[in-house]
């Protein structure tokens, strides 16, 4: 039967091969047509944000619009099925991701102990579940785009930071007895310096592009400067953002080394503090978004760290969470949260304009 299904597989890509199929963001019609915006459209509000759509994996590449069906292909992909068994190629853990500049979705799974690369140019998903020759990721969960179309992971079990080419052949950069735990990623490409989150250690460790280690920031405690348990790590002009978990709080750590850090948010229970805060990113507007996981909402900070909006609430509709982990974002102002326990990729747009207000 495995003959049979791999035969007809064969013919069926062979009949597609001159079709790429199209990603889209919303193959299922979640929002029916209607465009979900954030805050809600009214007299009072101005949009800052609309929903796009969602990754969950194979599902999110179809056939382009208007094409004929093939009877053929059709059949063929019936009666493969039938023998082939196999189970959808979806996330399932998204943790974070980036977007390189071939427009590329690159996204850690830490269930699915791999990369997921959502290729909309070529309309294809890769799966790359190798962090070095024949040796398997266990736990990838910091990404972040490095030199000459590389990309740097952040395998947590593993304790090593592993360099990926364009097509997901990897070499390790930073090895085993360095991190105990390393888990949020960020290059410097002016410094040519690697930001490692080692959450273990209550540590952010710098290393060069030999995987040479070149300082260390911080240690555990709660002072400005200090760490709980940090995750994950952003870059914004000459700040490196630190998403200071278990404190509750993000840092602003000037790249230089002087000064002091700037703290924004609060433990607290009102919308705008935090509690468990996870991914973190700055847009075009330097706007900062900080994931709030434990209370499954992505929230918006000016460039002077005032509260603006938020998005999300627990469930799994359009534009809600479940304890989600990273988010970024694309040149384009696409904000992309992972939505971790639901298994998607949820993707807004920025429209703008997001901290114009008067001064208070």
């Amino acid at each position: 039967m495995r003959l049979v299904a791999a035969v007809l597989l064969a013919l069926l890509l062979a009949g597609c091969a001159s079709e790429p199929l199209v990603m889209r963001f919303d193959p299922g019609q979640v929002t029916a047509g209607k465009k979900i915006y954030f805050p809600p459209l009214s007299d009072e509000e101005v949009p800052r944000y609309v929903y796009v759509g969602e990754l969950t994996g194979e599902q999110n590449f179809v056939e382009r619009e208007g094409k004929k069906k093939n009877v053929f292909i059709e059949a063929l992909k019936w009666i493969a099925g039938l023998f082939e068994g196999q189970e959808a190629v979806v996330l399932q853990r998204p943790q974070s991701g980036v977007v390189d500049e071939n427009g590329r979705i690159l996204i850690t799974d830490v269930s699915r102990a791999a990369v997921f690369v959502f290729d909309p140019a070529n309309g294809r998903l890769d799966v790359w579940e190798f962090a070095k020759g024949y040796r398997r990721f266990a736990s990838p969960t910091g990404i972040a785009l490095g030199p000459a179309g590389r990309v740097f992971v952040a395998d947590a079990d593993l304790k090593q930071v592993f360099s990926l080419d364009p097509q997901g052949n990897g070499t390790v950069v930073i090895d085993s007895g360095v991190l105990e735990r390393p888990t949020g990623l960020a290059w410097d490409a002016k410094e040519g310096l690697l930001y490692v989150s080692d959450t273990q250690a209550h540590q952010i460790k710098v290393f060069d592009m030999t995987g040479r280690q070149v300082r260390t920031i911080g240690r555990r405690g709660e002072g400005p400067g200090e760490f709980n348990f940090p995750t994950f790590l952003s870059l914004s002009r000459d700040r490196l953002v630190v998403s200071d978990t278990m404190n509750a709080r993000v840092q602003l750590i000037p790249l230089d080394g002087n000064g002091t850090p700037e703290i924004v948010g609060e433990r607290g229970t009102m919308m705008g503090n935090l509690v468990r805060p996870k991914g973190v990113a700055v847009d075009s507007e330097n706007n900062l978004y900080v994931i709030e996981s434990y209370y499954d909402h992505l929230l918006i900070f000016d460039e002077r760290a005032r509260f603006l909006l938020p998005i999300g609430g627990a469930g799994k509709t359009a534009g809600s969470f479940y304890l989600p982990g990273g988010v970024w974002i694309d040149r384009g102002n696409r904000v992309f949260v992972a939505d971790t326990f639901n298994g998607r990729i949820s993707v807004f747009q920025f429209l703008g304009g997001v901290g114009e207000h008067g001064d208070e």
